[in-house]
């Protein structure tokens, strides 16, 4: 038996107002992007923004069903909607905000699963690293260079491919 060790490198910030301009308007974008938040069950509202290599950003926010789990996460709506309008531009960055109506959040929020797989799908799509941003309206903030610091060992297109 071997023993594998990962290490994630996170930049942690005290609060927003250390982030650089673009990371910091991201993170804005993400904070207003919440407003469109639809969470009558959790109370949970997120949202996100996109920013894609060519500038333009798209704003997301958690869709929330009686059905569950027919919602969506609002990382999802914001990536979804980017790759839709500008399916062959790669994405630089993500950032991701939450508030919850019945609790105060202490740190900064992550990605679901589910939304780290489709960022890694986005990641090796376009063959780029994309930034994460995770915060919440105040407080410490988080940023990884790429998906596979915020989501190691993941599952690849490689692994469906049959060996010969």
């Amino acid at each position: 038996m071997k023993t594998y060790k990962i290490e994630v490198p996170v930049q942690m910030y005290d609060g927003i107002d250390e982030l650089n301009s673009d990371d910091r308007k991201l993170l804005e974008d993400a904070i207003t992007a919440m407003e469109g938040s639809y969470a009558p069950y959790s109370k949970y509202h997120v949202g996100a923004a996109v920013l894609l290599e060519n500038g333009e950003v798209f704003p997301g926010s958690n869709q929330e069903n009686v059905a569950y789990p027919s919602g969506l996460c609002a990382e999802r709506v914001a990536l979804f909607a980017a790759g839709a309008r500008y399916p062959d531009v790669a994405v630089k960055a993500i950032a991701v905000t939450a508030d919850a109506e019945d609790f105060e959040i202490e740190g900064p929020v992550t990605p679901c699963g589910a939304c780290r797989q489709v960022m890694a799908e986005t990641e090796t799509r376009h063959s780029s690293p994309v930034r994460v941003i995770m915060g919440n309206k105040k407080g410490k903030i988080y940023a990884i260079e790429k998906i596979g610091d915020l989501l190691p060992l993941m599952f690849e297109a490689e692994d469906l491919k049959k060996s010969k």
